[in-house]
C-alpha cells in the first residue's frame, strides 16, 4: 500500500498534467532553447515572473549579464526570469545553437530560455500575445514584463530600462513581499 502511494505521488509530481489547472495565460507548453523539452509556465504558479524578449545581436544584448544577476539575486525569493529569443526585429541568430551560445556561453545565463519565437503580431507566441493584449507588445528587444504571482498585474518596462535599475528592482521587490 505504501509503495503504491509513493508511486502515485511521484507520478503526480512529475506528470505534465500536474500544473494544468492554473487557469491563466501561463498554461501553455513552450519549448526550451536548444532542447526538445517543454516547460509549462504553470509550474511557476504563485511566483512573480519577469518575461523578457531577447536577441543575440542587439545593442541591448549585454543586458543578459544583468538579467542573470537579477535571477541570482531574487530566485530564492520566488522571482522567475524567463527569456524569449525573437527575431521580430531581425537581430537574432538564424541557428538556435548560435542563440544558445550567446546566452549560455557568452553571458552565462542560467535562467530559463525558451526557443526562438515571435513576440508581436498575429504570430506571437501565446505568452506574448497575452502580454501584448494587456499592456502592449514589445517595440524592440529586451522589453521586460513583470507579472504578479496571481497573474492579475503586469508591468511593462522598455529596452532602455536596465535590469538592475531602481525602477525595475523596486517593482520586483514589491512583488516578492
Amino acid at each position: 500500500m505504501l509503495k503504491r502511494t509513493i508511486i502515485s505521488l511521484a507520478f503526480a509530481l512529475t506528470s505534465p498534467f500536474t500544473f494544468a489547472n492554473c487557469n491563466d495565460f501561463t498554461d501553455v507548453d513552450v519549448r526550451k532553447l536548444r532542447s526538445q523539452e517543454t516547460v509549462n509556465l504553470c509550474q511557476f504558479k504563485g511566483k512573480p515572473l519577469l518575461l523578457v524578449n531577447t536577441a543575440s545581436n542587439c545593442g541591448f544584448t549585454g543586458q543578459f549579464k544583468d538579467l542573470e544577476a537579477l535571477h541570482q539575486k531574487y530566485k530564492d525569493k520566488g522571482l522567475v526570469v524567463v527569456g524569449f529569443p525573437s527575431d521580430d526585429f531581425f537581430q537574432e541568430e538564424n541557428d538556435e545553437a548560435d542563440t544558445a551560445k550567446v546566452c549560455f556561453i557568452n553571458y552565462g545565463v542560467t535562467f530559463t530560455m525558451m526557443a526562438t519565437s515571435p513576440v508581436r503580431g498575429d504570430d506571437a507566441n501565446p505568452i506574448f500575445k497575452h502580454l501584448g493584449e494587456q499592456v502592449g507588445s514589445p517595440k524592440w528587444n529586451f522589453y521586460k514584463y513583470l507579472v504578479s504571482a496571481d497573474r492579475k498585474e503586469i508591468q511593462r518596462f522598455g529596452s532602455r530600462t536596465k535590469p538592475l535599475s531602481d525602477e525595475l528592482t523596486n517593482a520586483i521587490e514589491k512583488q516578492i513581499r
